[in-house]
């Protein structure tokens, strides 16, 4: 569980007003000193992320963020990156003290609302003083099972605040959390052979494979299917070496022109970011996007988003690989700008296009908001695997095998 990839955990966010017990909180759910704790208001300045198995929940990633009335200098650029923090949550916890919930609390849970994140109150410090019923009853408009407790108090009794906020958490998991999702199990069955066309991928780390490859193995073998793993230098002898035509074929993208033409026309073809697309993303909006290529004119802006923050190689994907292929499709000069990791601008409007990565590297969650903030501002969204077999001429065979199921 400790080496399981951020992208499949849980991303629970804590958040509240400065030195309402959040980083105390955090400690007594992971049962460790993992956050600084002090009667010092401000103490967290910026989100801290812990990654760990949290049971009965499993996988997850806590994120810690600094108080939202952050009175220092520094105040408006800590709130923005604390509020920075909701796109990536699947559950967020708002703490509060006696005082219950005031203007930053609200506005808070408005954005988490408009964001579909489900949320938990706990209502902490009522050792100091008990809440009214009128701020209880505040709270209970936006959140209608809130935690009651003094936490320092209960963990040092040995109480079962954690049990309760955990039951909170597990309740409130949203049904299509990407851990619950299946890569590819709903397009095989039992005893299907799959054909995966696995070029080894300069970025991959020396002895082993990128992450999107290991994951549809993985999921082919939770499914009780077979796997034949080959790199496309391969896939010819590959395929004449099966008694039967496989189930389906998933290469690598970036190969996909040479792959399309080993592959007969009767088995299906599809590619890793193109599950990955319909897994994180919403695949039905990427292939709508990916016409704007057609459309637009030349010197049309394009914004390339990346989720890792790797050092562009020789031969890049996005900065070398798409824009060529792009070019040679269309025959037209766009400009190509570029953000990586968690930095994505509030204001799409200057494009036409988003190019998404396939999005191993980040959660479901965080793709989605990308999505709902480019289709608000009427700005086209499309994926690499999208792009490339759109670029290759094959999109609409990549595309068959997920009939009925977008």
């Amino acid at each position: 569980m400790q080496t399981t990839p951020k992208a499949l955990r849980l991303h629970i966010g804590i958040f509240g007003r400065a030195n309402v017990g959040k980083s105390t909180l955090i400690n007594a759910l992971t049962n460790q000193y993992t956050a600084i704790t002090s009667p010092q208001a401000g103490t967290t300045t910026d989100p801290v992320e812990k990654s760990m198995e949290l049971l009965p929940i499993g996988p997850v990633t806590i994120i810690d963020t600094a108080g939202l009335d952050d009175n220092t200098e520094l105040a408006k650029q800590r709130i923005e990156k604390t509020l920075e923090i909701i796109p990536r949550c699947d559950v967020a916890v708002i703490v509060c003290d006696y005082r219950g919930w005031g203007v930053f609390e609200t506005d808070l849970c408005i954005r988490l609302n408009e964001a579909k994140v489900p949320v938990v109150a706990v209502v902490n410090k009522l050792d100091v003083k008990a809440i009214s019923q009128k701020n209880f009853n505040k709270i209970k408009e936006f959140c209608s099972d809130p935690i009651l407790t003094s936490l320092e108090q209960d963990v040092k009794q040995g109480g079962n605040i954690t049990s309760i906020l955990k039951e909170q958490i597990v309740k409130n998991i949203p049904e299509d959390f990407t851990a619950n999702q299946t890569v590819i199990g709903d397009l095989i069955a039992e005893g299907d052979t799959v054909v995966l066309v696995t070029p080894i991928d300069k970025e991959a780390p020396k002895g082993r494979l990128i992450l999107p490859q290991v994951q549809v193995l993985r999921d082919i073998l939770d499914n009780n299917a077979k796997a034949v793993v080959v790199k496309e230098n391969q896939l010819q002898s590959a395929l004449a070496n099966l008694y039967s035509p496989p189930k389906l074929v998933v290469t690598d993208s970036q190969v996909f022109e040479e792959v399309s033409r080993l592959v007969p026309s009767y088995i299906p073809l599809t590619s890793f970011s193109i599950l990955f697309a319909r897994l994180k993303g919403d695949l039905g909006s990427f292939v709508n996007g990916v016409g704007v290529l057609a459309l637009a004119p030349s010197g049309t802006k394009i914004l390339i988003a990346e989720s890792c923050t790797h050092h562009p190689i020789e031969d890049d994907i996005a900065r070398v690989k798409i824009p060529n292929w792009i070019k040679k499709k269309t025959r037209k000069d766009f400009v190509f700008e570029y953000v990586r990791g968690h930095d994505f601008p509030k204001d799409l409007t200057p494009y036409k296009l988003v190019i998404h990565c396939g999005g191993c590297m980040t959660n479901r969650r965080e793709i989605l908001s990308r999505v709902y903030r480019a289709t608000s501002q009427n700005v086209a969204i499309t994926n690499y695997g999208v792009v490339i077999a759109y670029c290759t001429g094959i999109l609409d065979r990549c595309l068959e095998i997920f009939k009925g199921k977008l």
